[in-house]
């Protein structure tokens, strides 16, 4: 008797501790289903409308997908750019986006990322083959747009400035692309090129421009403007109109809504070339979810249509 009873409390025994890891295990595997994918989001220049913009719907979207995310504003400081790509390593972060972003500028710490099994994404920035993918317009084809646009606008000839930012990539390729169209025109003159600071992008434009108008007060003598993007577009036009110079052509590219208000209002500036950046963010978005899931993905640099926006 005492032996049967010892064989059946042993049985029972042995059910109720294989129940116990069965419900460990799913309790285990419930844990880690639960756990959140985390995405970290870099920029130097949150201060930027577009670039807020495009920040602001990855977040949208991935949270709703159920991501945790992250966003590293580095205000146009490059080491801190690479410092947050490396906290973010560190951390161990399922996937990093730059947007408007170099990439040459922060290589190691993208390589680094890249070594470490975390895929890097790039929102209207540059790419190199560490990175997952990048998502933005043709900024060549964009800039060749425009430069032709504004060059036939004033009749083929006469004097320009050109305000661009070059540590961007996509403006670097804009710029570029005017160098290349203005040769077609040896009647237009380059009078000067000039940086414009970012952030306050705006203000930095108009006092640039004011001292442009100062130094060159005779209508006539400054025929167009060419903006690698809409703020100094804004910031230029603004200018003009308060010394009264409504001779003198803006063009722009981003299709910014104060932008857009402006050449509707008929002033100086005159056309934009409207980027998709909500295209862009979404296509990160959901590229970001197929790796995240081991969905097979295509890698390199992918390109959203623009739009000639004029009133």
């Amino acid at each position: 008797m005492k032996k049967r009873t010892y064989l059946v409390v042993g049985l029972v025994l042995s059910m109720v501790f294989a129940m116990l890891l069965m419900g460990c295990g799913k309790k285990t595997e419930s844990v880690q289903q639960e756990k959140s994918i985390e995405v970290a989001i870099c920029t130097p220049y949150l201060s930027s409308v577009t670039t807020k913009q495009m920040v602001e719907l990855m977040q949208s979207k991935l949270g709703a997908m159920g991501y945790k995310v992250s966003v590293y504003d580095s205000a146009n400081d490059t080491s801190k750019l690479a410092s947050d790509i490396e906290t973010c390593v560190v951390s161990k972060v399922d996937a990093i986006v730059i947007v408007s972003v170099d990439p040459s500028l922060c290589k190691s710490q993208i390589q680094e990322a890249s070594d470490a099994g975390i895929s890097v994404f790039g929102c209207d920035s540059g790419y190199f083959d560490a990175m997952q993918m990048n998502a933005t317009s043709d900024n060549y084809q964009m800039g060749t747009m425009m430069s032709k646009y504004l060059f036939e606008k004033i009749g083929k000839q006469g004097n320009i400035v050109h305000l661009t930012h070059r540590p961007h990539p996509g403006v670097v390729k804009r710029t570029l692309a005017m160098e290349d169209v203005l040769k077609e025109y040896p009647q237009i003159k380059l009078l000067s090129e000039h940086h414009i600071d970012v952030p306050n992008q705006i203000n930095n434009s108009k006092e640039i421009v004011e001292n442009l108008l100062t130094a060159y007060p005779q209508k006539g003598s400054i025929d167009a403007i060419l903006c690698a993007w809409d703020e100094p577009a804004i910031g230029a036009t603004q200018a003009l109109q308060e010394a009264g110079r409504d001779e003198i052509l803006v063009v722009g590219v981003d299709g910014n809504e104060q932008a857009v208000k402006l050449i509707n209002e008929g002033t100086n500036l005159v056309a934009t070339l409207g980027q998709d950046f909500d295209g862009m963010a979404s296509m990160v978005a959901s590229e970001i979810v197929k790796v995240v899931k081991g969905e097979s993905t295509e890698k390199g640099e992918k390109y959203v249509p623009a739009l000639l926006i004029e009133k």
